[in-house]
């Protein structure tokens, strides 16, 4: 599923990597005179590398007509791109496997990158270059791993030290799915992973190939009548390996036979000569090590490397969020957007939230079903969040009972993390309060659990999970609980009795991130019951008649000063506790907190069309953008 912007460059990266590994190999095998070991490095180069690996084969190893190949290839830069090619063929191969395997397993990023390391060192070693050279080369394959060692571990050195930080920021920043082989991220940061190593190891191979340490390019032409018999494949191979090496260098003037006389070992074997000193070999050995120190440790000073793909899960950071070597996996997963591809159904804005939860009656307790999961829910026309919602609704059903009742949720979890409910404000038996690990153990996914008491309070209350709250009651796990008076004449009466549930959102990128006051959690948009203006509903009065407003703090960490147009409004209750005619009080602006409830009770005075809305202005607006007069969190009263 393409869920980022990233992800379509990548499918158009990769479809383009494809075609150009198929072109490579098509002409190689069809066209181009040289070994198979180097046919087989620009194809894995090419797949690892996409159009740049194509760019390279063209402009230093295609040979331009019949017979031009030797020629071709005789710089000394196509010759060190030759090799470098060579190098990380095999060292990208072992460096990608490993990878996909330390995190199939579950394997810290620090340990990953040791191994990683280890196995494109092995691979590039024993398999590359020993074992797929040893019929050119000849000579033992151990003769051939002692005399490789030196340039293949000064080569991976710095291919790693160009890897390793590109692999560690990448796969530890913002977008965890980097973490994840089976996502296309992951092999995303594997090519430009291998971009990076190659720039880094190229100008080490342009040295060692000039001073005789390594090969570069190579001709391999099938033998002619004149040439069949006179040499064995494996020497003429080097000696035109040699010769094209010795042009590139400026020694030239060599004749092939020369060149056979001088690099032939006694077994035919791989004795190229050098001209680099000790002291030469040793500095260069020595800032490979310290590029690799560099790159492989480097990281660890910005980046929590003990964390592993199975720790994150392939989540998504929201953008801004703070995250260093302290950061634990727990709380990269709590600011983490939803997860896209876990939503269960979509609603548009026909769809209303906080509709009235019907019950059925058993032994004299009525029985709720309340079922939280992901879902798809449009705020604006044109702005959907990823959310969490119980029954499918957001603000979650109204469950309205009356002062008394003995009642019953059965709460299960469709969730993909665990959760709760608390049932905010309530007088009830310890056991039933919903804390996590406190009074219960957490329901995870697929569990049920029965929330099981008797309401002895009447008033303005709410629900709402206490598991990972910051997380899962910010992406919509929340909804009313109104509990009418066993006398009716406890209730102070209206009109019309309308409940506002505030909440915060994140969005960006198409992506639903928990918002929260800490960076990278700021909202940008805000609604109440589930719609920000101008998609909120309108309430339609008449002069003279009276509203009551159930304010519900559902909000997740922020305040919100809510506003009335049109003259003051009463305070009748707070918390869902009737305030006494004596101390109730006149206000046109109250607070409303994280968790606070007021109901207040309006009177129309005049026609005309008048607001509820918090008076911060950000949060009267759609990402920072007033429609129609404003946005997020308003409600119209349109009074005739």
């Amino acid at each position: 599923m393409l869920i980022q912007p990233i992800d379509y460059f990548l499918v158009a990266w990769f479809a383009v990597a494809a075609v150009s590994t198929l072109y490579v190999g098509f002409d190689q095998y069809r066209n181009n005179p040289e070994p198979v070991v180097m046919k087989w490095g620009f194809i894995l180069v090419t797949l690892y590398m996409g159009p740049l690996g194509l760019l390279l084969y063209v402009l230093a190893d295609k040979e331009p007509r019949p017979g031009g190949h030797e020629d071709f290839t005789r710089p000394l830069w196509k010759q060190g791109a030759g090799s470098t090619i060579h190098c990380v063929a095999g060292d990208a191969t072992g460096i990608i496997l490993a990878a996909a395997i330390t995190a199939a397993l579950g394997l810290p990023m620090w340990i990953d990158l040791i191994v990683e390391y280890l196995a494109g060192f092995a691979f590039g070693l024993f398999i590359f270059q020993s074992l797929f050279m040893k019929s050119m080369m000849g000579g033992t394959y151990w003769e051939n791993v002692r005399k490789s060692f030196l340039p293949e571990f000064i080569s991976m050195n710095f291919m790693m030290a160009g890897m390793a930080p590109v692999m560690s920021f990448l796969m530890m920043g913002r977008d965890m799915r980097a973490m994840e082989p089976t996502e296309l991220l992951f092999w995303g940061v594997m090519s430009l992973g291998v971009i990076a190593g190659f720039a880094l190891a190229y100008p080490a191979n342009v040295w060692l190939v000039a001073r005789g340490l390594k090969h570069g390019l190579m001709t391999q032409r099938p033998p002619t009548a004149e040439t069949r018999g006179r040499e064995q494949p494996a020497e003429r191979q080097h000696a035109q390996m040699q010769l094209q090496q010795a042009d590139a260098t400026g020694q030239g003037h060599h004749s092939q036979g020369h060149d056979m006389a001088s690099h032939k070992g006694k077994g035919g074997g791989h004795q190229m000569e050098t001209d680099a000193t000790l002291p030469q070999i040793a500095a260069l050995s020595m800032v490979s090590l310290l590029a690799l120190a560099i790159g492989m440790i480097a990281p660890a000073n910005w980046l929590n490397l003990t964390l592993s793909a199975r720790d994150v899960g392939g989540v998504i950071m929201p953008h801004g969020m703070i995250m260093d070597r302290d950061t634990p996996a727990d709380t990269m997963r709590d600011m983490a957007a939803t997860d896209p591809r876990l939503v269960t159904a979509s609603y548009d804005l026909a769809a209303k939230g906080d509709r009235e939860l019907p019950f059925r009656m058993e032994n004299g307790a009525k029985v709720f079903e309340l079922r939280p999961s992901v879902i798809r829910w449009q705020i604006l026309p044109d702005v959907a969040v990823d959310a969490y919602a119980y029954n499918g609704q957001i603000p979650g059903p109204r469950i309205h009972i009356r002062q008394g009742d003995r009642i019953r949720i059965n709460v299960t979890n469709d969730l993909p993390e665990e959760t709760t409910v608390h049932w905010h404000g309530l007088i009830l038996p310890n056991q039933m309060d919903g804390p996590a690990e406190i009074t219960q153990a957490p329901i995870k996914p697929g569990q049920s659990y029965s929330y099981d008491f008797t309401a002895t309070q009447h008033g303005t209350y709410f629900y709402h999970p206490h598991a990972k709250s910051d997380r899962t009651q910010a992406l919509g796990l929340y909804g009313a609980l109104i509990i009418d008076p066993a006398n009716p004449a406890d209730e102070v009466p209206a009109d019309y009795d309308y409940v506002i549930e505030l909440q915060e959102w994140l969005v960006r990128e198409g992506l639903t991130y928990p918002s929260m006051p800490m960076e990278g959690g700021m909202p940008n948009f805000f609604t109440i019951n589930g719609r920000a203006y101008p998609s909120t509903e309108t309430i339609h009065m008449t002069v003279g008649e009276t509203l009551k407003v159930r304010f519900i703090g559902t909000n997740n960490g922020f305040i919100h000063p809510m506003h009335i147009h049109g003259g003051p409004f009463e305070v009748v209750a707070r918390d869902g506790e009737t305030v006494p005619a004596s101390a109730r009080f006149l206000a046109d602006t109250i607070n409303v907190g994280p968790g606070q409830r007021y109901d207040v009770m309006w009177k129309a005075r005049h026609p005309g069309k008048w607001l509820i809305h918090c008076h911060i202005p950000h949060h009267t607006t759609n990402n920072n953008v007033e429609e129609k007069g404003g946005g997020g969190l308003m409600v119209i009263i349109d009074v005739s």
